[in-house]
C-alpha cells in the first residue's frame, strides 16, 4: 500500500512538474508563432502587391497603389517578355545559371567527398583554401578577372559568365557537402568496394544518393545566390544580347527614363520570382529533411 502511494505521488509530481514546464512552452510557442506570422506577412505583402500590380497600368498604380486593377493587364507580361527584351534575358540567365549550378554540384560534391573520406598530404590545406575562398570579397576579384578573362578571349561570353559563376559558388558546395560526406558511415562504401564496385562507381551510384538531401539544399542555395547575381555580370558582361534577368531589369528601367511602364516591370519582376519559387516547390522536400537530418546528427 504504501509503495502504491508513493508511486501515485511521484507521478503526481511529475504531472506538476510537466504542467509548468507546459505553461512555459505555451509562452515560447505563443512568441515564436506571433514572430513568424508577422515575418510571413513582411514577406507575403509586397509578394502580393508586386503581383497586383503587374495587372495595373502605370496611370493605375500611381492613382491608387494598393486597390485592385480596374482590368486585368495581362498584356503587361507580354510587354516585358517582347518589347523590354526580358524572355531573351530570361533564356540567357538559364542556360548560364543551369550549366554553371550543374557544374559547380558535381564538381563541389567530388572534392567535397574526397576531403572528407581521404587523408591525404595537404588535405587540410586545400579545405582551408576553400574556407578562405568563403571569406574572398567579389569586388576585390572584379578587376583581375577582367583581365584574366580578356586575355584568354572570354569576355562578355556566356561561357565566361558561367566559369566564374562556378569559381565562386565552389567554396560554399564543398563546405556545405563536406560534413554530410564526413558522417556517412564508411562501412557502406566498404561492402561496395567487396561486391566490386570502383571508386567512381561508389561515389555515383553509393555514396552520392545517400547525400541527396546536401545536395538538394546546397542546390536550391547556389540557384539563388546565382539566378540574383547582379554585381559579377555587370562587370564582365556588358554586351546587352548577352544579359541576364538582373542586367536586363535594370537596363529597362533605365532606358524608359521618366516614362517607366511600371505594369511591365512589375510583371518582370513576377517573371524573375517565378522560377525561383519553382525551384523550392520542387526540393522542399529534401531541404526540410536535410535540416532534419543535421539536427538529429
Amino acid at each position: 500500500m504504501s509503495i502504491q502511494l508513493s508511486k501515485t505521488t511521484a507521478l503526481n509530481d511529475h504531472v506538476e512538474r510537466k504542467a509548468q514546464d507546459t505553461k512555459g512552452d505555451k509562452v515560447v510557442a505563443g512568441v515564436s508563432h506571433t514572430m513568424l506570422a508577422l515575418w510571413t506577412l513582411m514577406v507575403l505583402i509586397p509578394l502580393l502587391w508586386t503581383l497586383l500590380s503587374s495587372f495595373k497600368t502605370t496611370k493605375e498604380i500611381l492613382a491608387s497603389p494598393f486597390s485592385l486593377p480596374a482590368d486585368w493587364k495581362f498584356e503587361n507580361y507580354l510587354n516585358a517578355w517582347n518589347t523590354a527584351g526580358i524572355g531573351n534575358y530570361f533564356f540567357n540567365t538559364v542556360i548560364v545559371v543551369g550549366f554553371a549550378l550543374v557544374i559547380v554540384m558535381v564538381l563541389g560534391a567530388m572534392c567535397a567527398y574526397v576531403l572528407a573520406r581521404y587523408v591525404f598530404p595537404g588535405s587540410r590545406a586545400i579545405y582551408y583554401l576553400m574556407l578562405a575562398g568563403l571569406t574572398f570579397p567579389i569586388f576585390l576579384a572584379i578587376v583581375p578577372l577582367f583581365f584574366i578573362l580578356k586575355n584568354i578571349g572570354l569576355l562578355n561570353t556566356l561561357p565566361g559568365l558561367i566559369i566564374v559563376y562556378v569559381a565562386f559558388a565552389l567554396p560554399f558546395t564543398v563546405f556545405f557537402l563536406f560534413s554530410f560526406f564526413k558522417a556517412l558511415p564508411h562501412e557502406i562504401a566498404e561492402a561496395a568496394q567487396i561486391d566490386g564496385a570502383g571508386e567512381w562507381r561508389t561515389f555515383f551510384q553509393v555514396m552520392l544518393p545517400m547525400a541527396k538531401p546536401g545536395m538538394a539544399s546546397v542546390a536550391i542555395f547556389n540557384f539563388l545566390g546565382l539566378w540574383n547575381q547582379y554585381l559579377i555580370p555587370v562587370a564582365i558582361n556588358t554586351k546587352p544580347e548577352n544579359y541576364v534577368l538582373s542586367q536586363g531589369i535594370a537596363a529597362f528601367a533605365g532606358q524608359m527614363g521618366y516614362a517607366v511602364d511600371f505594369g511591365a516591370m512589375f510583371a518582370a519582376a513576377i517573371i524573375v520570382i517565378i522560377p525561383v519559387l519553382i525551384m523550392y516547390v520542387l526540393f522542399q522536400r529534401q531541404l526540410q529533411g536535410s535540416v532534419s537530418a543535421g539536427t538529429m546528427k
